[in-house]
């Protein structure tokens, strides 16, 4: 019997470890004011949810999952007690909201949807005051697409409809969090959002544009794009595999730039304090500062300056200490709705382990167009600090005479990416974002982003009339 076992283990080992590449979780958020929890991983994967009384909690697995670090516990209070994100087992992580006693959710107030097959939204739509026993778990099976945006589904996504529900009554063992049932696979729907960071009325997608950017993909097939693009005169918008993550390079300064200024809104940062070079924060890579002495000072302001215009990655981890480190600026990330922007590593960050997605930083742009997150004041010194970035070989390049870019670009060889705001000459304005995986140091990556800038520029400055599909 013991050598049976034995043999089992080996091979289920050898069948888990079988996947040249686990699935990673990369980043989640909740939401308590709208009871929602958003999840995005670096692949695909297919969520299974269910219920679990005494305390009452919903579970969500991720099989063929990594987390990658330590269990995490977050407090909520109210009818969320207490959410916790653990490694179950090698192949599943798995997510835990427990509701606070006396509280309880139906199924049909559960509602689980994918906009991507890397991203899911998990909404408690109803929280009620009630009890219920045993476990109910859920599925819903679907196939449909958004009517704004075509989505990619997982294949094993139907294209009939239904809602299953299965109850059972016999006792479980009760080991919070821990204990694992096997509900059948959740299939779910994508999500059609109207709205884009909560302040941007979506239109409809650009297919004319869209046909000539699959057009320019075809000529550089060996490329690896995503991009995300918003006019903000109609809502109407172009997504290639915006939700996509790429390792961020020096584009993370952007959302660095912006908590900066939030600490500066709330009184806890001058502009003009004095922030001191450390040893263990120079790094090589762009940025002069690393060949300063160790002790130099600067100011705040000479510090977020260097971080943007010349990508000083020295200056970047002066600031990033400043705000308290990687852990406070994920969290400050994750409150503002960015899935899958997260900084693991002090710059210079040269395997790309920091990631973000272009749609990240279009709704970063957003939040600030729309003056969200920061003041006025805050705001036109951000932008004028973006505007002042030195590269101009990528959004900038296809930019007509005249348009104006507020930017932050980003190259660690294999991967360029570009996120800001443009102005055209005429007041228009529209958001931007794009990454792209290339050959190392392959110039013609470079091209590309031009060129992709260049064809995005032309078609939103024709008349709108020329723009309807």
């Amino acid at each position: 019997m013991k050598l049976r076992w034995l043999l089992l283990s080996l091979i289920s080992i050898l069948l888990l470890s079988s996947p040249a590449k686990a699935t990673r979780l990369e980043s989640w958020h909740f939401d308590p004011t709208q009871n929602q929890l958003d999840l995005t991983t670096n692949s695909g994967i297919q969520p299974r949810v269910f219920l679990i009384d005494n305390p009452k909690r919903l579970v969500i697995d991720l099989s063929g999952t990594i987390l990658g670090y330590p269990t995490t516990k977050q407090n909520f209070g109210s009818a969320i007690r207490e959410i916790r994100v653990a490694q179950l087992d090698p192949q599943t992580t798995r997510l835990v909201i427990e509701l606070a006693s006396g509280y309880t959710v139906f199924p049909q107030s559960v509602i689980v949807k994918g906009d991507s097959p890397s991203h899911w939204v998990i909404k408690l739509s109803s929280i009620e005051k009630t009890s219920a026993t045993g476990i109910v778990e859920w599925g819903i099976q679907t196939g449909e697409q958004s009517s704004q945006t075509p989505i990619s589904i997982t294949p094993n996504l139907h294209k009939k409809s239904q809602l299953l529900l299965f109850q059972r009554q016999a006792p479980l063992q009760n080991i919070p969090g821990i204990y694992q049932p096997s509900p059948p696979d959740i299939l779910t729907k994508p999500v059609n959002a109207s709205m884009f960071a909560g302040v941007v009325s979506l239109g409809q997608e650009l297919p004319q544009l869209k046909s000539q950017i699959n057009a320019l993909m075809a000529r550089y097939s060996f490329l690896k794009p995503g991009m995300f693009f918003v006019d903000l005169e109609t809502g109407n918008y172009l997504n290639i595999s915006g939700d996509k993550v790429f390792p961020a390079a020096s584009t993370i300064k952007f959302p660095i730039l912006i908590a900066l200024f939030e600490k500066i809104d709330a009184g806890k940062v001058k502009l003009n304090d004095t922030l001191v070079m450390r040893r263990d924060l120079v790094a090589s890579g762009s940025g002069d500062l690393q060949y300063q002495r160790v002790g130099t000072k600067l100011t705040v302001l000479q510090t977020i300056n260097k971080m943007i215009s010349i990508s000083d990655n020295t200056a970047t981890n002066m600031i990033i200490d400043r705000l308290g480190g990687k852990a406070i600026l994920n969290q400050r990330f994750r409150s503002w709705g960015l899935k899958n922007t997260v900084i693991r590593h002090l710059l210079g960050d040269f395997k790309g382990t920091n990631t973000t997605s272009p749609a990240d930083l279009v709704q970063l742009s957003a939040l600030i167009q729309y003056h969200k997150l920061i003041s006025d004041a805050s705001r036109s010194q951000a932008l004028d600090i973006l505007s002042h970035c030195h590269n101009k070989k990528l959004l900038a390049a296809g930019l007509g005479s005249g348009a104006l870019i507020a930017h932050k670009t980003g190259d660690i060889g294999f991967v360029i990416g570009d996120a800001g705001i443009v102005e055209m000459p005429n007041g228009k304005r529209y958001l931007a974002g794009i990454f792209v995986r290339r050959p190392y140091n392959d110039t013609r990556g470079r091209d590309f982003v031009r060129q992709v800038s260049q064809l995005v520029y032309t078609y939103l400055e024709q008349p709108k009339l020329t723009q309807l599909p």
